[in-house]
């Protein structure tokens, strides 16, 4: 099956797969969209969330937009992520793995659909940004409508080399948009290395692209590799590029917008408040803008939108699911070929709570998964290791090994590390001063880094054994009592510690010889002694 070559195509394969909502009723952008879609992952388990496809919008002022909104399109939900990376669940980790050690680097091709229509000019001026139906994202506490889905193009002022990331950005002006990057971007790196030339940054905001593309912008990928390559990688092609209008960059031909425009390198605006991935609002912040040069676009385009803000959420899933990979990846890099999973807890934005499945081979793994992960980057604040029994995404399963696996004056420490983005516990917010930089340099972080394994053999679960517990779910599904949906474990299992004689007892339990154990013990009483 070829990858799908735009957002309609990928779209219509959502629907096939029932995946996809289309909601035909008018909805406002500003106060009634993006709290439709949220109240899925408020109360609805993850199966059951859908992408929604928003085909009559209005705004505040009443004014109809001919163009829909596409949310929670990417990574709504871990089926509809494995849809845009056309293969199963359990093979996403494998094809991102093959996607990095095989790109496949774009092609520059003469024109393509995201350029059938150009604003510039008077209409950029008096309309321009206003055309494309941006949600409020957080209404009731954000100050506009930022894009979300925004993957900010720039290029290395030295190398050369193209950048894609992805970053919101305040709607300001028909012809101005802000823009968020954090310390370590990529963007970020561009803009400072432009500034020390006195030169401006070009960029394009791209909006709207095939799935592959924008797994590949929110990706943490390493600065030095070309995200188009990577996405290439993902849809076994290469992907197309044009030419921007008014700006030497490329960009996806088959995009839905894109924005084009100048970063000044000698100012800043205040940006700000919105509601941000740890759940909590973020603080104004001095940040950057760009002064639109045009904005280009298909005859009839789609606007797609991420759902962010509180976890879980679609940002939180399309972060965490690359996150995973890129760690996986590293960790193997470090010959920890003993890891049997890696899991990004959404509850914690999928980077302040990291969980490291194992098969323990010494002491030593616990040091050296430390050692192999960019603490602060990889994980903000909470790393776990556990045991190969344990199921690394389930919380209950996580505390169980948290509770009776580790003490916290053993097993457990703390390493200072860089600042988790956004995080509200690192200083409180009368002291957010708008001069991020300043503001990392000052504080202090951490991350505590707890090794749940076991320490030596343990005796059984206490589980009935497994064949007990498979018999019962044979008379559960007979007697056609409610659907299960087990969490592991759900059966016991030896730890290590368990005698001859306990096996032995257990057997004359089950052959109805209890009798005889009580028989042994009397055998064996022995006499209390007195004790101080």
């Amino acid at each position: 099956m070829a990858y799908y070559r735009n957002v309609r195509e990928y779209l219509q394969a959502l629907e096939a797969a029932g995946k996809l909502i289309r909601i035909t009723q008018p909805i406002n952008k500003d106060t009634e969209l993006h709290p439709l879609v949220r109240l899925q992952f408020r109360g609805l388990p993850e199966e059951q969330r859908k992408a929604f496809l928003f085909e009559n919008v209005h705004d505040v002022h009443g004014r109809n937009f001919d163009m829909p909104v596409a949310v929670a399109c990417y990574a709504g939900t871990l089926d509809i992520y494995a849809l845009g990376m056309q293969c199963r669940r359990e093979e996403i980790f494998q094809k991102w793995t093959h996607a990095q050690s095989h790109p496949i680097e774009p092609v520059e091709i003469g024109s393509g659909p995201c350029q059938e229509r150009l604003i510039s000019g008077s209409e950029l001026k008096e309309r321009g940004l206003d055309l494309i139906p941006v949600p409020i994202s957080t209404p009731g506490f954000d100050n506009g409508p930022y894009t979300t889905s925004s993957h900010f193009v720039t290029r290395d002022p030295e190398n050369g080399q193209f950048n894609m990331g992805n970053y919101r950005g305040q709607i300001k002006a028909p012809d101005r948009i802000g823009c968020f990057a954090g310390n370590f971007a990529g963007l970020r790196m561009h803009w400072n290395k432009c500034r020390s030339r006195k030169q401006p940054l070009e960029v394009a905001v791209v909006i709207g692209v095939p799935p592959n593309v924008s797994y590949a912008a929110t990706a943490r990928i390493p600065l030095e590799t070309n995200e188009y390559a990577v996405a290439g990688g993902i849809s076994g092609e290469s992907v197309e590029l044009v030419r921007c209008k008014s700006v030497n960059l490329l960009v996806p031909a088959q995009s839905e917008i894109v924005i084009e425009g100048i970063m000044p390198t000698d100012q800043s605006e205040w940006e700000g408040p919105f509601g941000e991935f740890p759940g909590y609002m973020a603080s104004e912040d001095l940040g950057f803008f760009v002064n639109v040069s045009c904005i280009t676009m298909r005859k009839n385009p789609i606007y797609v939108s991420f759902l962010s803000q509180f976890p879980p959420s679609e940002s939180s899933k399309i972060r965490g699911v690359a996150m995973e990979g890129v760690i996986r990846q590293r960790l193997l890099a470090a010959g920890l070929d003993n890891v049997l999973d890696v899991a990004c807890h959404e509850s914690s934005g999928s980077w302040g709570y990291l969980v490291v499945k194992i098969k323990k081979r010494s002491e030593e793994d616990f040091d050296k998964i430390i050692g192999a992960l960019r603490l602060g980057a990889d994980v903000g604040k909470v790393l776990v290791v556990v045991d190969e029994d344990i199921d690394a995404r389930d919380a209950d399963s996580v505390n169980w090994a948290l509770s009776f696996r580790m003490q916290p004056h053993r097993d457990a420490k703390t390493v200072e590390s860089r600042t988790m983005g956004l995080d509200p516990s690192v200083v409180p917010p009368e002291e957010w001063t708008g001069t991020r930089g300043a503001l990392v340099k000052k504080s202090r972080s951490s991350v505590i880094c707890i090794d749940a394994t076991l320490p030596w053999p343990y005796k059984p679960t206490s589980l009935p054994k497994r064949e007990f517990m498979e018999k019962a779910l044979e008379i559960w599904n007979r007697l056609e009592l409610p659907p299960l949906h087990l969490k592991s474990p759900w059966y016991g299992y030896e730890l290590g510690h368990w005698s001859e004689r306990n096996r032995a007892e257990a057997k004359l339990a089950l052959e109805g010889k209890h009798f005889e154990i009580g028989e042994r013990a009397a055998k064996e009483r022995s006499a209390v002694q007195e004790t101080d």
